[in-house]
């Protein structure tokens, strides 16, 4: 089946013959729930990969990364079409109908003069999409828990803040932050010897402090998981 260019139809193809009765055997074994560290793994290694066209301007890891991402939604599609649920034909038109509804500003007659309007509209349509799913229980429990504890946080915050307003500003933030440090202090140093009740406050506190960090990064515009990303990148840099 070698050619000179692929289209995606031929990719397609190639997918359902790995899944088909005579392709290949750990292709054939996969199920949704097996694929999944794939594409947690593979969604990172697209991130690793514009750091790295950031750096070199080089796009070839990139375009391979894409590639793999393509291959896990591709693969994910073909197995729900054996199990009788969903087409990538399906998958296509549904995301394309949720561009153009998520875009009336675009493809209709809504003003949206910058981009917090366009969030904003975003936002309320979402909204309206999502009444009646019987997956959606309540505002906030329809984070994904499979997030990064930090992402979700910070999610969880501005939602919650939006909602109910229940998250403290800048200054009563810091403050305390100031008070859980002290705190800390308090409790002496952690140690594997500590009691069990000793380790219980430290986790109390610690969860605390990173609950009010994740606050302190939303008021102060940040994204609080690619902050600790790029303080990891200079530690590793620094050091090697």
């Amino acid at each position: 089946m070698e050619k000179k260019t692929y289209t995606m139809d031929d990719f397609v193809h190639i997918i359902a013959k790995l899944r088909s009765e005579n392709g290949c055997p750990w292709d054939k074994e996969q199920t949704h729930e097996s694929l999944k560290p794939c594409m947690r793994e593979e969604a990172a290694e697209v991130l690793a990969a514009i750091r790295i066209l950031d750096k070199t301007g080089n796009p070839e890891n990139l375009r391979e990364e894409l590639g793999d991402v393509l291959l896990q939604v591709v693969m994910h599609s073909q197995i729900a079409k054996e199990e009788g649920y969903f087409t990538l034909e399906d998958v296509i038109q549904e995301v394309s109908e949720k561009m153009i509804r998520r875009h009336p500003h675009v493809f209709g007659n809504v003003q949206a003069d910058d981009s917090s309007q366009v969030l904003q509209n975003w936002e309320e349509i979402k909204k309206e999409e999502k009444q009646g799913k019987e997956w959606v229980k309540t505002p906030l429990r329809d984070i994904p828990p499979e997030l990064p504890a930090l992402v979700r946080a910070g999610k969880t915050i501005k939602k919650a803040d939006k909602l109910y307003e229940t998250q403290p500003d800048m200054k009563e933030t810091l403050a305390s932050i100031r008070r859980l440090t002290e705190q800390l202090e308090e409790l002496g140093v952690a140690d594997v010897s500590l009691p069990k009740g000793q380790k219980q406050a430290w986790e109390k506190a610690l969860s605390e402090v990173l609950w009010d960090v994740s606050n302190l990064a939303r008021l102060a515009s940040m994204d609080a998981e690619q902050v600790l990303i790029n303080k990891i990148e200079d530690f590793v840099e620094k050091y090697e």
